[in-house]
């Protein structure tokens, strides 16, 4: 499986940014697929995911809910991270992760990734 994330840019604190994350191959239905992010000197860290049906299969981290929503179009094989209410904190590189198990939040849980797109929101 090969992911390609794209959507990163610059935008101003309280703006909205929607993330793409596009997957090859035939099995993508069968995947939890997961945002992370990684700030400058900072450790990766979990962002959410979504389960394979997608919706109400979705769970976050706490300084996204409320203001970032993950979905999933399982025609298309990709996954998307709409992102509102944007902070300066929320300046990171963005990845898109795929897995087996759902509910993890580790890294190490996830088989494949994408190679980032970079969000910086300024104040």
């Amino acid at each position: 499986v090969q992911l390609q994330a794209s959507g990163g840019g610059l935008v101003r604190a309280g703006g909205s940014l929607r993330l793409s994350c596009a997957t090859s191959g035939r099995s993508f239905s069968k995947y939890i697929m997961a945002w992370f992010r990684q700030a400058p000197g900072k450790e990766r860290e979990f962002v959410a995911a979504v389960g394979w049906t997608g919706g109400g299969s979705a769970y976050y981290e706490d300084f996204g809910q409320g203001r970032f929503t993950i979905s999933r179009d399982n025609a298309k094989n990709t996954v998307y991270l709409q992102m509102t209410s944007l902070k300066p904190e929320d300046t990171a590189v963005y990845y898109c992760a795929a897995g087996r198990i759902y509910g993890r939040r580790t890294g190490s849980d996830y088989e494949y990734w994408g190679q980032g797109t970079l969000v910086t929101v300024s104040s």
